[in-house]
């Protein structure tokens, strides 16, 4: 878990933040050695002392100073790397998240902040781990033994310093929450920059063939010139406070070197201890200070680690397996219900089924479809409701033996930059190329994949061989086929194919997937007569359900969607 708002927890944390406050205790110790002698050596020489009587408190300050910087860079590399770990599982966090929450994340954050967070937001949040956390150990350790060690030279001069912080810190507070109002205010503005952005880019070849990309321009022109605002006034604010900080401890450094002034003026205290005080005085509150000017400098930092925590907790880790599955072809729904953004998608959905068979999901455009697939999926959970598998009660299907039981095919499969093979073993990553060229046989590529010159281990994807839709659905069914697997989720898989193109994958579907449990979404309504049982959707409720002709001869909505000649999307 990542606490919001907070230190970053996790794998490594514990002994990182042991190891920065040991080398910073030890870095108050050295501040207070350093100061102690570096007095001395000057005490002496106004007394009137030969350099060569100094030399030993001179080289012993100067070996306390050399320690105390390798010390500091020791430090501050140390922060560095947790950084760059724990940026790293965060990183890979926010991809998983992504993955398994599917769309339902990007519609709530938007692929504009996804692409912020992934790459700006890690990024600031490793600088706030780098910079302001080894600056807050160092505000605790160091004017806490300063001080303490003034107080056994002077009680008085200990007062001042102890009675001078709140002030300042005080002050550092309300310029702090100004600051970080106006901090959020400006993450907030450039994740509307980056969404923008991004949207732009991808339908910019729309616009252009509508003519549009001129007046667009404005729109842009008007969310960048939002940003520059929200920016300055950060910085305004940020300047500001750091002036006003610089003031103060300044002020505060004045008050008790006056007060040393007087005291070593009427007798009541030497110059030793008086001038090692004043040497304190400014490392006593350089802490603060800088704890005051990386706040704000960090402060984009702490907003994206509570961005990038609210994406996280969208998704919860699989659950430990209590009683794990077998063939699980005997599903239940009580009454799921699945929130976004606290807005219902599917509301009530309860349905059940035993055995092989294909059930379709159907219905007009919005009504749950995709949801209800990715739920099923394990992309997303029940918010409320109860799910049974095998009469195995589960409030997640995210779990590793449900997992290991479907295979999924989206509306676009995704094809990866590696081989053919490799590219149908992805369920089956140990399967040999007997199996494979077995596969490719029944999806009818086969005729095809003979004409290339590498066969089954021709490269495809991205800078590879290109294939046209059907091919890349062909290439998905073969994944889940190869897979075996006895549940198989489709996700309107001919939505973007031609007719005669859908025709042969109709045919491929009904074929090799008869002896599976097949959930079949999707808006073409000439795949109904196919299905062993319909579940029609409409606005999140299962509103019927049943057999093509049972439905039919209800007239009700889905009567209506047949009647009207397709199911939409």
């Amino acid at each position: 878990m990542f606490r919001k708002r907070g230190l970053p927890t996790g794998k490594g944390s514990l002994p990182f933040y042991a190891s920065l406050s040991i080398m910073t205790f030890l870095e108050s110790v050295l501040i207070i050695a350093q100061a102690s002698f570096l007095a001395r050596a000057i005490t002496f020489l106004f007394e009137g002392a030969q350099i060569k009587e100094i030399g030993a408190d001179a080289a012993l300050f100067l070996l306390f100073f050399m320690l105390r910087t390798i010390l500091g860079r020791w430090k501050q590399y140390t922060a560095e790397r947790f950084a760059d770990r724990y940026g790293a599982r965060l990183r890979t966090k926010l991809v998983s998240s992504y993955f398994h929450t599917g769309h339902l994340v990007a519609r709530g954050f938007g692929t504009g902040r996804l692409v912020t967070l992934a790459i700006e937001g890690i990024n600031k949040m490793k600088g706030y781990i780098e910079i302001a956390i080894p600056r807050m150990v160092s505000m605790a350790f160091i004017p806490a033994l300063i001080v303490l060690y003034v107080f056994f030279i002077d009680k008085i001069s200990a007062a001042i310093l102890v009675f001078t912080v709140p002030i300042v810190i005080i002050f550092m507070i309300l310029l702090g929450l100004a600051a970080q109002k106006l901090a959020d205010k400006q993450y907030e503005t450039y994740r509307v920059l980056s969404n923008h952005f991004m949207d732009s880019l991808k339908g910019l070849e729309t616009l252009t063939y509508l003519g549009q990309s001129k007046s667009h321009e404005k729109k842009i022109n008007h969310v960048s010139e939002q940003y520059r605002k929200a920016t300055n006034k950060t910085l305004r604010v940020a300047f500001l406070s750091s002036f006003a900080l610089d003031f103060f401890t300044s002020l505060s450094i004045a008050f008790v070197a006056v007060g040393l002034g007087f005291r070593l003026i009427d007798g009541n205290l030497t110059l030793l201890p008086a001038l090692t005080i004043l040497i304190l005085a400014p490392e006593y509150f350089l802490p603060i200070r800088q704890v005051g000017k990386d706040y704000h400098a960090t402060l984009d930092g702490q907003v994206a680690m509570k961005e990038i925590e609210s994406m996280i907790d969208l998704h919860e880790e699989a659950q430990p397996i209590q009683n794990p599955l077998s063939n699980p072809t005997d599903i239940q729904l009580d009454k799921a219900t699945v929130h976004a953004q606290n807005t219902p998608i599917l509301k009530d959905i309860s349905f059940s089924w035993s055995g092989n068979g294909m059930i379709g999901v159907v219905g007009p455009s919005g009504a749950g479809k995709t949801t209800f697939i990715h739920m099923l999926a394990g992309f997303l959970d029940p918010t409320f409701g109860r799910i049974f598998v095998n009469n195995s009660e589960t409030n997640t299907l995210n779990r590793a033996d449900w997992l290991d039981k479907i295979a999924y095919i989206p509306q676009q499969p995704y094809i990866f930059p590696a081989t053919l093979a490799d590219n149908i073993r992805f369920y089956e990553p140990e399967a040999t190329d007997d199996a494979v060229w077995n596969v490719i046989k029944q999806i009818g590529l086969y005729d095809f994949v003979q004409q290339l010159p590498n066969g089954i281990h021709e490269e495809i994807g991205e800078a590879g061989r290109s294939l046209s839709g059907g091919q890349e659905q062909r290439i998905a069914i073969a994944r889940a086929l190869l897979s075996n697997r006895p549940v198989i989720l489709l996700d309107e898989p001919t939505a973007h194919l031609d007719i005669e193109t859908e025709f042969e994958i109709k045919q491929l579907i009904t074929r090799i997937f008869k002896n599976k449990l097949v959930f079949f979404a999707t808006h073409r309504y000439h795949w109904m007569k196919q299905m062993d049982y319909l579940l029609v959707l409409k606005g999140g409720q299962l509103v019927e359900k049943g057999t093509h002709e049972q439905l039919l001869e209800q007239e009700g909505t889905y009567h209506q969607l047949f009647m009207q000649g397709r199911v939409s999307k």
